[in-house]
């Protein structure tokens, strides 16, 4: 029996032909589209998940994960390297994430596609309110920063 593919889900896909900077070649997806198009769509919506920590910029649509089922070492999901492939491309299945990252993994994802108010930060663009607190103005930042003047 085919295994039933869920949300958080990992597994192995094969993500070439890429056109420049695209996560390609056979490597650890995350799968993030919701249970119910997994269970009746042709495709799933994952993100390209990295084992190189100590050379990628941090960025806030990454989301670092450690010890985690199926993963042979500490890495990165990268929820800037997103696309949605057809089921055929997708190998074994390595495991599924702990809950304990999902909110990481949702905020990251977020901020990646502009919801919540990550896409349009005043303070990002120089137009920060003298009423409003520098780390209200969007879920970007946060306490360290400070307010224009």
């Amino acid at each position: 029996m085919e295994r039933a593919i869920r949300r958080g889900d990992i597994y192995y896909a094969e993500l070439n032909p890429v056109v420049g900077s695209e996560q390609g070649g056979i490597r650890p997806v995350l799968i993030i589209s919701n249970d119910i198009g997994n269970s009746h769509s042709p495709t799933v919506i994952i993100a390209a998940i990295t084992g190189k920590t100590q050379t990628k910029a941090k960025l806030p649509t990454h989301t670092e994960v450690k010890d985690v089922e199926g993963l042979d070492r500490d890495s990165i999901i990268l929820l800037e390297q997103i696309r949605t492939i057809d089921k055929r491309r997708l190998r074994e299945y390595m495991g599924t994430l702990d809950k304990r990252f999902l909110p990481a993994m949702d905020k990251a994802l977020a901020i990646s596609i502009g919801l919540n108010g990550y896409s349009h930060c005043p303070m990002k663009q120089g137009r920060l309110s003298a009423s409003l607190p520098a780390h209200e103005c969007c879920p970007l930042h946060d306490d360290s920063v400070q307010k224009k003047d």
